[in-house]
């Protein structure tokens, strides 16, 4: 019996049944409704990417604030408007090839659904934005540990107060993840991601969180929160929590965007998107 197969009968899926699948067999179990928990840690060394879906008509603004703002919003792909198929990264389906989705009306989370098919509308426009999970089995290749994957955490979100650069009605904080490393690894963290430009690159921040108007017993999005012990310096890179909180500020009347940590897998390896 293949490991799908053991999947499909098993009353319950847990996130151990899901390792070692590939990029494609992992869709296939988002898109039957078998497991709508985290992607973190899933499909090690392929690239995972954020959501985000938008009317036609703030596509343009939307792309142009992304252009303006590389970090926090590194765009890997962009659908045709009123299709929901990408065909670079992967070829998938994005109406149904995420565990778990956001969906914003007016402003307000309505649902969170394991499937969006109803939602699609023949105007809308999906945007895939690289996402740091992609560079978490290089930081692990160079033996710097990752305490949320230890705990089976999502990584800690924080937004902060530092404004990122408008665009049209695009405006608003960049949204940041924070990971602990230990004091006589940051340089060498820093080195790791810096290869990493499409899936946020280096960090934005390191040390006191208050500078970026940081509380690290504040996590925002349900993520986690982590004690720091006394040789850990708190490491903060840009999040594709961002356009989330970017579009909420801006008042955009209809989004769908996947649940923070329930992200898109792809069928890139994170080593061909590095830089050389």
């Amino acid at each position: 019996m293949t490991v799908q197969s053991k999947i499909k009968a098993a009353d319950t899926v847990t996130k151990e049944d899901l390792e070692g699948l590939s990029p494609q067999q992992l869709r296939a179990v988002f898109r039957e409704g078998r497991w709508s928990g985290g992607t973190e840690g899933l499909a090690r060394g392929y690239a995972q990417a954020n959501l985000i879906i938008l009317p036609k008509d703030v596509a343009l603004e939307f792309l142009i604030f992304c252009q303006r703002n590389p970090q926090p919003c590194p765009i890997v792909e962009v659908t045709d408007p009123g299709s929901p198929m990408i065909t670079q990264w992967a070829k998938a389906d994005l109406r149904t090839d995420l565990p778990r989705y956001s969906v914003y009306k007016e402003g307000v989370l309505v649902d969170q659904p394991t499937d969006i098919s109803e939602y699609w509308r023949d105007d809308l426009v999906g945007f895939l934005i690289g996402c740091s999970y992609s560079f978490e089995q290089a930081l692990l290749n160079a033996g710097i540990p990752l305490r949320h994957q230890d705990e089976n955490k999502i990584v800690s979100v924080y937004t902060t107060n530092v404004q990122c650069v408008p665009a049209g009605r695009f405006a608003g904080p960049m949204v940041v993840s924070m990971r602990p490393v230990k004091r006589d690894q940051v340089v060498r963290a820093v080195q790791v991601t810096s290869r990493f430009p499409a899936t946020h690159g280096a960090p934005v921040h390191i040390g006191d969180p208050t500078l970026i108007g940081v509380d690290l017993n504040r996590t925002d999005f349900d993520t986690g929160v982590f004690e720091l012990a006394e040789d850990d310096v708190p490491v903060f890179w840009g999040c594709g929590g961002t356009p989330q909180a970017v579009a909420l500020a801006s008042k955009i009347d209809f989004m769908i965007t996947h649940k923070v940590g329930h992200l898109f897998v792809t069928d890139k390896l994170s080593e061909a998107v590095a830089a050389i």
